[in-house]
């Protein structure tokens, strides 16, 4: 038995994924397979660090050791072969605070701000909250998630874009831009003076044969237009942690950055997120290995069940992240209806794809990170609604 088969039960341990639930859509007997985190323990390694660090019994100011950043610094080199110094790394609570802080640093209120269509709903939020022009670039999702580099080249020129965030590994589409992807994007961005945040927190949950590229990797003179975020808490479990990593090259860029989060007192860091950050770089691979192969055959299992039992859904196979998204169009129900058949009849809890953007009409996004029992009565009662 694998150790993802463990059953951990969550409810009333105030996670958002499961005890939210009731109050959201006033019914108790849901499964939850929305929100991006997993239903697995953290590694071993990771739990040691906290119980040693509770154990001594204070819990006052403390400093951000070198060691934090050695550990980013090798887990970047031996996983992704990306080199970075510390000087060139900066922390923060978590990846969509330091979006936040992108829009920020980087434009000024009313400038245009492109996002792909559909991708993760805060990359939506920060722009407009923070009083910037919203732009959306419609991916091409017959087949396979791609970029329309055509159309975005027009909304460069159109809209006077001036900075565009890109989602690399891809929510929800699961894709690992490849290199000439992402040189193809990048030169145009260079081209027109586009400033680029690539949000890289999936890049560690990406399956063979693909390989992951940072954007900053892909051409050399792409690190004096970009910077590039990331964490360690979505590929071991971790988000509770709140921390995160924000690494740029260029100087003026990363001046830009740390005098926004200066003045907005971010530029200090949860205890515990430099805690569990260094245990699960420094102990965490053999963890993450065995999560990858257990994964993976969670998706195969997901593919093959819609494959027999539900082929009017189609279905994206993800190279990353744990996340599959489905498109019910089949069905010819409005994205309400939609989302209704799920609560009242399937009794599963989805991300509605609408909130990805319009291209999100009529799909759904399933999160695979459980235990293959639960996965299997999810699917269950999905395709018992839906027969």
């Amino acid at each position: 038995m694998s150790r993802f088969d463990q059953m951990v039960d969550r409810k009333k341990t105030q996670s958002v994924k499961w005890d939210t639930i009731e109050a959201n859509y006033k019914q108790k007997d849901l499964l939850p397979m929305w929100v991006a985190d997993m239903d697995f323990k953290a590694p071993e390694a990771v739990q040691k660090a906290f119980k040693n660090y509770l154990e001594q019994g204070v819990f006052g100011y403390s400093i951000v050791p070198d060691s934090l950043y050695e550990a980013i610094i090798n887990w970047q080199k031996n996983r992704h072969n990306f080199t970075i110094k510390k000087e060139e790394i900066l922390l923060n609570s978590g990846v969509v605070p330091s979006l936040a802080l992108s829009v920020q640093a980087y434009t000024k209120p009313k400038e245009a701000v492109l996002i792909h269509d559909p991708v993760y709903p805060p990359f939506a939020q920060v722009v407009e909250e923070n009083d910037r022009k919203l732009v959306r670039s419609k991916l091409n999702t017959d087949d396979k998630f791609t970029m329309n580099l055509e159309e975005m080249e027009k909304l460069f020129q159109k809209e006077n874009i001036r900075l565009f965030i890109l989602c690399n590994p891809h929510n929800p589409g699961g894709r690992v831009w490849s290199k000439e992807e992402l040189q193809a994007v990048g030169k145009l961005c260079k081209k027109y003076n586009v400033i680029v945040v690539s949000d890289e927190i999936h890049q560690d949950i990406v399956y063979q044969p693909e390989t992951f590229t940072t954007f900053q990797n892909a051409d050399p003179s792409f690190k004096d237009f970009s910077i590039v975020l990331t964490a360690a808490t979505k590929t071991f479990n971790l988000a509770g942690i709140k921390n995160s990593m924000v690494f740029i090259k260029n100087e003026k860029l990363r001046q830009a950055f740390a005098s926004i989060q200066k003045k907005n007192c971010q530029d200090d860091i949860n205890t515990f997120g430099v805690i569990g950050t260094q245990a699960a770089y420094e102990g965490g691979k053999d963890w993450l290995d065995d999560l990858l192969v257990y994964l993976k055959e969670n998706i195969n299992t997901t593919y093959n069940f819609f494959q027999n039992e539900l082929p009017n859904v189609k279905v994206s196979k993800p190279e990353a992240t744990y996340l599959m998204w489905l498109d019910f169009s089949a069905y010819h129900l409005t994205d309400k209806q939609l989302e209704e058949k799920f609560i009242n009849e399937a009794k599963v809890v989805l991300n509605p794809g609408i909130s990805y953007g319009p291209k999100g009409s009529q799909h759904m996004r399933i999160n695979l990170a459980c235990p293959r029992a639960t996965l299997k009565e999810g699917l269950q009662r999905i395709a018992t609604a839906f027969k």
